[in-house]
């Protein structure tokens, strides 16, 4: 039995590339033009470099780029509205001219930046707040008809990890999702274009990301294309006794394992091409035989 015969999901089609939930997992590459993300931060915040890395993530086979302007580490500092637009929109333009057949998908909480995003070229809106700290961001991918991923997440990047206080973590992150997706489809969102992302790492311990992997596939039935992060995280860190973050890829892919083993659809990650590998084989054993040859 495949996931899909279970949870039979709408597809999502993005630049003319069908994305069919359940047929293998999809490879989100992760490209911050930020100068403080937590294992990236500023190696890819000039316009040249975020090319040449966009370019690297292509050739290595991802299957969305995901563009961020504002790092949302563990106390990350806000920047303003200008200097993200400033940051996001000429590397999505630019990207979108050189590769107009690649879906981009912008990692934001702000409606202005989704709104310029989509304007010049980004077809996902990947919301680490889901959808929570902007009032104007489900009507505004309603009216433009976007997906939209909706992350898990208690309080901010500054105040989050003193916000991890759960009774029963599953239950709470679905409930958080069912008043989101509730809030979505009453803003005019389509049902089946929102994705979900538990959110590991954000107001969560050691311990609960790794209960999230574990019962992943509690969350299945919200009938949800489902984003997992895992890559290079702290939590892999702490396991590996490994403080340098891009020393965290075969730690990587087994979360991305356990993921895919719990129904995850997406994976959003930093190492393309090596993630690719594992899918392809963790797709085999959890999607059936011919998953792992239709890449």
């Amino acid at each position: 039995m495949q996931l899909t015969d279970l949870f039979p999901l709408s597809e999502w089609c993005l630049r003319g590339r069908r994305f069919i939930w359940g047929q293998r997992t999809y490879l989100m590459g992760v490209l911050n033009v930020t100068p403080d993300s937590f294992s990236d931060g500023g190696l890819f915040s000039t316009l040249n470099a975020a090319q040449e890395q966009a370019n690297h993530l292509i050739q290595s086979g991802v299957d969305i780029l995901d563009i961020g302007g504002q790092s949302t580490r563990p106390q990350a500092e806000t920047i303003s509205l200008q200097e993200e637009l400033a940051r996001v929109l000429p590397v999505v333009q630019a990207i979108r001219q050189n590769h107009p057949d690649v879906p981009i998908s912008v990692d934001t909480t702000r409606a202005a930046v989704a709104a310029a995003a989509i304007a010049v070229g980004a077809d996902l809106i990947n919301d680490i707040s889901g959808a929570t700290y902007d009032p104007a961001m489900l009507p505004l991918v309603a009216e433009k008809q976007v997906p939209i991923i909706l992350m898990h997440i208690r309080g901010t990047p500054q105040t989050m990890q003193q916000l991890t206080d759960y009774q029963d973590l599953l239950a709470e992150i679905a409930a958080f999702f069912q008043e989101r997706i509730a809030a979505a489809v009453a803003c005019g969102v389509s049902r089946s274009q929102i994705g979900i992302d538990p959110g590991i790492g954000f107001a969560k311990t050691f311990s609960q990301n790794l209960e999230i992997l574990r019962q992943l596939s509690v969350l299945r039935s919200l009938s949800c294309p489902m984003l997992v992060g895992p890559s290079r995280k702290s939590f892999i860190g702490h396991i590996l006794e490994q403080p340098d973050p891009t020393q965290r890829v075969w730690g990587t892919a087994a979360a991305c394992c356990a993921a895919i083993a719990g129904g995850a659809d997406l994976v959003r990650v930093h190492d393309v091409a090596a993630m690719r590998d594992v899918c392809r084989v963790a797709d085999a054993i959890w999607r059936g035989d011919r998953a792992g040859t239709e890449q």
